[in-house]
């Protein structure tokens, strides 16, 4: 499968994708990838460095005539959002990406596809092993654990990079040129509760729903697509109202990051409601499917009689879980009165997990300005707390300001209309890009962010488009040429 990819133009960038694919990369596990950059670089004969939390630096030196150039970053990230479709056996830790073509479009078989930062980090290999691209200094940093904390960025001490001008390879729309990105907090709401013996004359049900498209849970937020798990409890909030329905278990969702497109839930029924309890659930399912038949067409609800268990959640328990949950935000909070149509501030409800006696809910709280976000992450926290759970706010990373009078913007908006007989669209995005960390380690960096197009990150879906990918490599290679001189 993978000829098929490196057969694809440009050559040179697939092919590096292709290398980078067949090395395990999840998040907080990129041990491997460290060793396979390393050794790139060092094979390479190019200054290659690990700092001490396991960023790579390779410097190279202007090709000739390009010397006194401003000395350009090259920067991306090594980690990959890691999910896969319930039905799909893989394993993130010592498997490669299986990858194939479809129509314009690069897919992987029921997995991610780690474009999402694998082809910023491929242009990178394909421009260092080049002897043929003109280039200014260059200095690629391929940061780690971007998805999961911005640890790599983070952890970026001064003085390891001289360049001036820093070009993130990381948004996922061709024609966008990205000035600006949202912060970020995590908030995790933990407890505890009793379990009691399941009462006598019930039946068991596991309640399924998936079949949303989930995606990128900062880029994707303004659609409005389906969360599973506030699905889910409204599902149960709703049956237990009116029935006498118990939990003992509920596991939906996955990464902070990932809108989740899948949730579980083990419940109990007493007989004489298995009737009425079959109704309710068809009922709301029907709603809630035509509430979502535009944007979530697949969308799956489904009740089937299991093994009854155990044990269950105590009453009173079940009942601030599914108030606390249902009382908790999700989607887009405020929309920027600054900029038409960017998503100010957002949360997405990721995971919920029930089971044997401890309730975990994690977050991912957004926004492109502090106060809102520390207003919204307060929300959530006020509410898990009137809940009884202890509420953990960690992670937090700030945004990244707009700054139109960049120099490297002006370079960047007159190369693509020039190229492409139109403007780029100058933007700020709802996602949380490492500039504006990296910018507190080297508060002089001109920064900027573009990318080729990409669809469905961190979801099964993701793809990443083959005419975009040779837009956006022409693109690069313009840029290096016009970089301004010191």
């Amino acid at each position: 499968m993978n000829e098929e990819i490196r057969s694809l133009e440009p050559k040179n960038l697939w092919n590096k994708f292709a290398d980078l694919n067949q090395v395990p990369r999840p998040s907080k596990k990129e041990e491997q990838v460290i060793e396979f950059i390393k050794k790139f670089g060092n094979d390479l004969q190019l200054e290659t460095m690990v700092d001490e939390v396991g960023n790579v630096i390779i410097k190279k030196p202007a090709t000739s005539g390009m010397e006194n150039r401003k000395a350009v970053i090259l920067q991306s990230h090594l980690d990959m959002v890691h999910q896969k479709n319930n039905n799909t056996q893989f394993d993130f830790d010592n498997q490669g990406i299986e990858m194939f073509v479809d129509g314009d479009w690069v897919k992987a078989k029921g997995t991610t596809l780690g474009a999402d930062n694998g082809l910023g980090v491929a242009t990178i290999m394909a421009i260092l092993e080049s002897d043929s691209i003109a280039h200014p200094p260059l200095e690629a940093l391929f940061t780690i654990d971007e998805e999961t904390g911005m640890t790599g960025a983070k952890g970026l001490k001064p003085g390891f990079l001289n360049g001036e001008i820093l070009l993130n390879l990381d948004t996922e729309e061709d024609d966008e040129i990205g000035i600006g990105c949202a912060g970020g907090v995590d908030v995790t709401a933990s407890g505890a509760y009793n379990q009691e013996e399941v009462p006598d004359g019930v039946k068991a049900f596991k309640v399924i729903v998936n079949g949303l498209q989930g995606g990128h849970s900062g880029m994707d937020i303004i659609k409005g697509l389906g969360n599973a798990n506030k699905l889910m409890n409204r599902l149960l909030f709703n049956a237990s109202e009116n029935l006498e329905l118990r939990i003992t278990e509920i596991n939906g969702g996955g990464l902070r990051n990932a809108i989740p497109r899948e949730s579980e839930a083990l419940v109990v029924v007493d007989d004489l409601q298995v009737q009425a309890f079959n109704a309710e659930i068809e009922d709301a399912a029907e709603a809630i499917k035509a509430e979502y038949a535009h944007l979530e067409p697949k969308l799956n609800i489904v009740i089937t009689e299991t093994e009854i268990p155990d044990l269950v959640m105590n009453m009173q328990a079940q009942e601030q879980l599914l108030k606390a949950l249902y009382a908790a935000h999700n989607g887009v909070y405020r929309m920027s009165p600054e900029i038409d149509g960017l998503v100010e501030t957002s949360n997405n409800v990721a995971r919920v997990e029930v089971k044997n006696g401890k309730i975990e809910i994690r977050c991912l709280t957004r926004s492109s300005v502090e106060s809102s976000k520390d207003d919204l992450a307060n929300g959530l926290r006020s509410v898990f707390e009137l809940a009884g759970y202890e509420v953990e706010l960690a992670g937090d990373y700030p945004g990244w300001a707009p700054d139109r009078n960049s120099d490297i913007l002006k370079v960047l908006d007159e190369l693509y209309q020039k190229m492409n007989g139109e403007k780029a669209n100058i933007a700020a995005c709802h996602a949380g890009l490492e500039c504006g960390i990296i910018g507190q380690h080297y508060p002089n960096l001109d920064m900027i962010s573009f990318g080729p197009t990409i669809r469905g990150a961190h979801s099964p879906d993701e793809r990443a488009s083959i005419s975009s990918a040779q837009k956006y490599w022409e693109f690069v290679l313009e840029i290096l040429k016009n970089i301004p001189e010191n």
